[in-house]
């Protein structure tokens, strides 16, 4: 007898009711980079319709991104420079950019998951994203700093915090700073395969982040590695991660889909500025059709990510919404 798979392709109700991967607006992350001053909505050059925000104008941004059904932001900051030292030390000021933004979100859209990035390489003047010994990053002197930066972030409000520094250990220090202080209810969504990856250019560009000197491949896990994904992983389970993520999306879906075959928490999937910039490019000179950002992001949600971090956020949620 002749297998006929077309006859499950035949209609777009048919296809809708065998469908195996749904994205829904629910998996969906939306970064949001926060500046100092005042009445700031400024277009970041290398991410088309990514935006800097001024605390004062984030209630609009919010307002948006509810009417939506978007539910989850991750926060980064953007200090001035003068507040930028060589230990980071505005990282975990109460009265810093991201504590500042946390609580004017959480004020005005209490029931929003408000997520922080947790690093330094903002906030320090050298762009690393720890401390340094000499022209090297000290790993264990770099643990406390990190985890006080995710207790004020908490402290201040914060639902989740996300670090991203890739130092050994971080994750069971934060654990047990925000144990100790009462807050064991937080859950870490950890950076756990962080690649030291050439896509990242338009967000250093965005966070004024770039190293002063040197790069991040001593400590971001080198491109050419998959199974060490899984070592990663496996520490960061052990010390108290909640959520695993892998960074970037496109080029590491087969990490995503061992990620997933091998732990039982959720796979977070940083879908990051190159990624975006890229395909924007691509759709502004006519290469591609807007349907490559869908079917894009579908790819990295059948590769096994639970959650997707993306700047397409709200473009796919209006779309979700319009199919629903």
């Amino acid at each position: 007898m002749l297998r006929r798979p077309r006859r499950l392709r035949r209609t777009p109700a048919i296809r809708n009711l065998v469908r195996e991967t749904h994205l829904q607006i629910s998996d969906l992350i939306y970064p949001l980079f926060i500046v100092e001053g005042e009445n700031i909505k400024r277009e970041i050059p290398s991410l088309p319709d990514v935006y800097h925000f001024s605390i004062d104008r984030l209630e609009a941004e919010i307002t948006e991104l509810q009417a939506l059904g978007l539910e989850h932001v991750l926060l980064f900051g953007i200090p001035d420079d003068e507040d930028k030292n060589a230990d980071g030390t505005s990282a975990y000021c109460e009265n810093g950019i991201v504590q500042r933004a946390i609580r004017e979100i959480k004020g005005r859209a209490p029931q929003l998951n408000v997520i922080t990035d947790v690093c330094l390489c903002a906030y320090t003047n050298h762009g690393h994203c720890g401390l340094l010994d000499q022209y090297e990053v000290d790993n264990d002197t770099s643990l406390d700093t990190i985890a006080k930066v995710a207790l004020s972030h908490v402290e201040a409000g914060a639902d989740v915090v996300a670090p991203s520094d890739m130092m050994d250990g971080r994750i069971a220090t934060i654990r047990n700073l925000l144990d100790v202080s009462g807050y064991s209810n937080i859950a870490i969504m950890s950076y756990s395969t962080k690649y030291a990856s050439s896509y990242y250019g338009p967000f250093r560009e965005a966070a004024g982040s770039a190293p002063g000197f040197g790069d991040r491949k001593s400590y971001q896990m080198d491109i050419a590695n998959a199974g060490e994904s899984l070592i990663e992983a496996e520490l960061d389970v052990l010390e108290g991660a909640d959520i695993l993520m892998v960074k970037p999306a496109l080029s590491y879906l087969d990490v995503i889909c061992r990620l997933k075959e091998h732990t039982h928490l959720p796979v977070a999937a940083y879908n990051v500025s190159g990624e975006y910039a890229m395909l924007k490019l691509a759709v502004k000179e006519g290469v591609f059709s807007t349907d490559i950002i869908m079917e894009t992001i579908v790819g990295i949600k059948r590769a096994g990510a639970d959650i997707i971090i993306t700047y397409f956020a709200k473009e796919l949620a209006k779309q979700l919404k319009e199919q629903s």
